[in-house]
């Protein structure tokens, strides 16, 4: 134990929260939001707004997020900008501690935000060493408590980390996904107007909910789709007897081989029927699961709105948002599965299409909220292939 690790143990006099990893690395910090220790995966994520989308994506699920940007707060929180009801992110840690909120939208601070959703987090840590961390080190667990009236024993906390799963080889879809079919008819925000309403339908999509952003839902509903929600665990028959024109499958959190394994074979006879379909994210992995190809765990994986990917059909590069620590295995697709979209930031595979059925996935996410918007197309396009199939 080198004498920093020692020195970092112990705890100084302002600290009421600290993160700590199994290496022994510990990240003191002023407690935020609700009391209470939690463990997950520590990740980090470079977007500069959005922060209360962040914290409401299922994707997030079994995570804790490490924000980049130093001025999370900054514009409060509000009751339309979150993607689920119910976050599933296990934690966040920030650079500054939470002020005041300066925005017309704001109908709460953010920390009173925290403490309502049950949300454990810390400020104060220095997060560019916590970020250099997991780029060299890879994403750890990690072990986050917001504990004001008593020391913070960091052992204990190690142990915990050190014990916890993981998320190779974890389904989370499961828990985060609807447990009965809904319709959604909720349409994008507009300023003055905030969400619509869907007035008519043109064509039908089935949405496999593995742990769908609001977002998603709302701009198939805006491009005139009925939207038939169907929980992780449907089967084909589940999402057939719907007689989708389209079938959409959506984000999610863990590992892809362990939610295939039930959610592969209802695809599978989805691609079977013809029927279009289009998938991102988690649903974009497992399609490709369902196709023949392979996925890995990434060192630390994409998250952030700032990523940078080129539409290899038209050469356009398009700034996306993006949170995936799986990874689908470009020499794994089988010939009739080609690469359409690539990372220029390591040279990954974000995007596939199938050269002879009406199928097509991309790793990031088009809907994203508040932006960028560059690949919204990519919906269009859904519609374009299944007004091509009638």
């Amino acid at each position: 134990m080198t004498a920093s690790t020692q020195k970092d143990r112990i705890q100084p006099a302002w600290a009421t929260g600290a993160l700590v990893l199994p290496d022994g690395e510990v990240f003191w910090g002023r407690g935020i939001g609700a009391t209470g220790a939690a463990v997950g995966e520590v990740c980090f994520n470079t977007s500069l707004t959005g922060y209360q989308e962040i914290m409401t994506d299922p994707s997030y699920a079994g995570q804790i997020i490490n924000f980049t940007f130093p001025h999370i707060g900054n514009v409060g929180a509000n009751d339309e900008d979150i993607e689920t009801t119910t976050p599933a992110a296990r934690g966040c840690v920030l650079r500054a501690d939470i002020t005041d909120p300066s925005n017309w939208r704001a109908v709460q601070h953010l920390d009173a935000w925290l403490k309502s959703m049950d949300m454990v987090g810390i400020a104060g840590v220095d997060t560019r060493r916590l970020t250099r961390h997991i780029r060299d080190a890879g994403a750890p667990n990690g072990a986050i408590v917001h504990q004001p009236d008593s020391p913070i024993n960091t052992a204990t906390l190690r142990a915990a980390a050190s014990d916890w799963r993981g998320l190779e080889g974890t389904d989370l879809a499961k828990e985060v996904s609807c447990t009965e079919t809904y319709e959604w008819s909720e349409t994008p925000w507009a300023l003055g107007q905030g969400y619509g309403l869907q007035q008519s339908a043109k064509r039908h999509v089935v949405a496999v909910d593995f742990g769908a952003k609001r977002n998603i839902l709302r701009s198939l509903a805006g491009l005139d789709c009925k939207v038939t929600v169907v929980p992780a665990t449907a089967t084909a028959k589940d999402v057939l007897r719907h007689k989708p024109d389209g079938v959409f499958l959506s984000n999610g959190p863990g590992d892809p081989a362990a939610t295939g394994e039930y959610a592969v074979p209802m695809i599978q006879e989805v691609l079977k029927s013809g029927t279009p379909t289009f998938g991102i994210c988690l649903g974009h992995q497992m399609l490709c699961l369902a196709l023949g190809a392979k996925t890995e765990k990434m060192h630390h994986g994409h998250r952030g709105a700032n990523h940078p990917v080129k539409d290899l059909a038209t050469g356009n590069v398009e700034i996306t948002s993006q949170n995936h620590g799986f990874v689908v295995m470009e020499k794994s697709l089988p010939a009739n599965v080609e690469m359409s979209h690539q990372s220029l930031f390591d040279g990954s595979l974000e995007g596939i299409r199938v050269t002879d059925a009406p199928v097509f996935s991309v790793q990031y996410h088009p809907e994203a909220s508040p932006g960028p918007h560059d690949s919204h197309y990519l919906f269009e396009r859904f519609v374009e292939m299944i007004d091509g199939q009638s």
